[in-house]
């Protein structure tokens, strides 16, 4: 693969993309594509490397001058949710996840390896909390070894008991602080937790726990995955990245769109204009973080 000639200029933060955004596209069409743009750091999705060996998704995805930000497993749910219901066991599915951490984990230096909670068993909020904090104590402990780290992520209110039992960064810190392991720490999406009531200083208390950080935008959801392009919604991106910066995160700000079950889907329009537009969305909130930060 060759490099794009017209680098685009380097941005003030590591701007990155996640391969849920460009869904239709292939793993080689996803590098290609972000190297051509600019992109620092890709989440990778396991989905999408059937077939490649780890060792060659490492060597493509460094021919374009890419960190890898994140990993999102194919099971990445403590307890089934609606988008991977199966295996059905707790156990099972950790021991899948691990396996993804086993394979992937060579992609770079501490990388981190995305998971949620999945559906309460019945509703029982407090039994998946007691079983969340064994199982993710064994399996932060598996990724340290393996010079990895897991990124726990609370969802949005709007799959609550689909995909998720933690809706806040307040309660994904304390699950964070029951684990109680370093390599075990925050996922932290603007979509899902925008809402939060003081999520800028919940933010700013996760501090050094922050492993990885996600945007998009947010419009009244019509399906479960309906979001939008940065700048182009509601989500007061400025204000949560001034909170991100003082939290003292510096890795990258990765665009993650879904963009499923509707009728103007993104993932059927232009995916190279989305990410674009993603792109000067972002750098236009930074810039605006920028001046708040200079406000006294």
């Amino acid at each position: 693969m060759e490099k794009a000639s017209n680098t685009p200029l380097p941005r003030p933060y590591p701007f990155g993309v996640s391969e849920f955004t460009t869904w239709p596209w292939s793993f080689e069409q996803d590098v290609d594509q972000y190297g051509a743009i600019g992109v620092d750091a890709i989440e990778v999705c396991e989905f999408k490397l059937a077939g490649l060996h780890p060792g060659e998704v490492a060597r493509v995805i460094g021919e374009r001058s890419m960190a890898v930000g994140s990993v999102q497993p194919a099971v990445r749910t403590l307890f089934p949710s609606l988008s991977q219901p199966e295996p059905k066991s707790p156990r099972d599915r950790m021991e899948r996840f691990q396996r993804t951490i086993e394979r992937l984990a060579l992609l770079g230096d501490n990388v981190p390896f995305v998971t949620n909670t999945g559906r309460p068993p019945s509703g029982n909020i407090e039994e998946l909390l007691q079983v969340a904090a064994s199982e993710y104590r064994r399996a932060a402990d598996f990724a340290a070894r393996h010079g990895a780290r897991i990124a726990f992520e609370p969802l949005n209110p709007t799959i609550m008991n689909v995909e998720s039992a933690i809706w806040t960064v307040e309660q994904a810190i304390e699950l964070i602080e029951r684990v109680d392991r370093e390599s075990f720490g925050l996922c932290l999406d603007y979509w899902n937790v925008w809402q939060n009531a003081d999520v800028e200083a919940w933010i700013r208390q996760a501090g050094s726990r922050i492993f990885v950080v996600q945007v998009s935008d947010w419009r009244t959801p019509r399906s479960f995955q309906d979001r939008r392009i940065p700048g182009d919604g509601a989500i007061p991106l400025a204000a949560l990245m001034q909170a991100t910066r003082e939290s003292g995160y510096t890795g990258p700000y990765s665009v993650e769109i879904f963009s499923g079950d509707v009728p103007d889907s993104l993932w059927k329009s232009d995916l190279r204009g989305v990410l674009e537009s993603s792109r000067r969305g972002m750098d236009r909130a930074w810039f605006d973080a920028e001046q708040l930060s200079s406000v006294p």
